[in-house]
């Protein structure tokens, strides 16, 4: 699975919101005067300028109007981009059983050049085997979305061919706690079948797994997992996405806690056992399992 030209749906749109906020603080007005004079609704225009929703051709025009944009060259650009951010990608056909924020965290997951990740619980969704997935799913997804477990098994194993991809690989650096690799789950050929795909995983040039020993003693990542998206383009930030004691994804994108969490991303790998150790670790926890 090779990557679509340019930049994807997601970074285009977050482009695009950045520009009409910059556009707009720099006429001086606040969102409630623009909605108003554009006769919207205030939650139209923040939800705009979030990113949340796609803004069509006909609203961006007469918005880049009303904030004085009248160069055709940077009109004609504005408009590619609002129109690359609504192109639907493949994950969209999942639209109907996944939460909305997953989907869009699946957009920056297949967008972004590196990935850093932490897990101080479960095996990250990128690493899992189908069975480990099924398990996962079945213990902590909404109750009225358990007739569609299969569907949500089909997008998670869908998501893993990022790692495969034509051309120029991503990089992905994965940081697990002990904890995560001991912990049952599905039963001992479930974590079994799981220890062997993450050597094998970790085997590619692409993908980094390290494990952070209980012997390190505690750490900053024990606030929660912890996902930093980075793109290719200098123009585009990085992404955080937190997670919540719920489960719930949280996106936040404010630079200064971005350093904090690469920060602690760097303290975790420099407490690991390293990546020749991290892997000698886990075979050596695969022949406890065995025996």
């Amino acid at each position: 699975m090779g990557k679509a030209d340019g930049p994807s749906p997601v970074v285009q749109r977050r482009r695009l919101r950045g520009e009409l906020r910059r556009m707009r603080q720099e006429t001086g007005e606040t969102q409630e005067q623009v909605a108003t004079a554009m006769q919207w609704s205030l939650s139209k225009l923040i939800r705009i300028e979030n990113g949340s929703v796609s803004i069509s051709r006909s609203d961006l025009k007469v918005l880049l109007e009303h904030y004085g944009i009248v160069d055709d060259a940077r009109i004609d650009e504005l408009l590619a981009l609002g129109k690359a951010a609504r192109e639907r990608s493949w994950w969209s056909v999942y639209s109907d059983v996944a939460p909305q924020r997953l989907l869009q965290f699946v957009e920056y997951e297949a967008a972004a050049m590196i990935t850093r990740s932490f897990e101080p619980l479960l095996i990250p969704g990128l690493l899992q085997t189908e069975e480990y997935t099924r398990e996962v799913i079945g213990k902590f997804d909404a109750h009225d979305l358990k007739d569609h477990t299969d569907s949500l098994v089909a997008l998670r194993l869908k998501r893993k061919e990022v790692l495969e991809q034509d051309g120029p690989p991503p990089w992905f650096f994965f940081i697990l706690d002990e904890s995560v690799v001991r912990r049952l789950v599905g039963g001992p050929d479930v974590l079994r079948g799981q220890i062997r795909h993450l050597i094998e995983l970790a085997s590619r040039g692409n993908v980094t797994i390290e494990i952070v020993p209980f012997s390190a003693g505690i750490n900053r990542g024990m606030q929660g997992p912890f996902v930093v998206f980075e793109f290719p383009e200098a123009e585009d930030d990085d992404v955080l996405y937190l997670e919540s004691t719920r489960g719930d994804l949280i996106n936040r994108d404010n630079p200064e806690e971005i350093v904090d969490y690469r920060e602690i991303f760097e303290e975790l790998r420099g407490m690991s056992l390293g990546e020749e150790g991290s892997i000698e670790f886990l075979r050596r926890l695969l022949d406890e399992q065995v025996k």
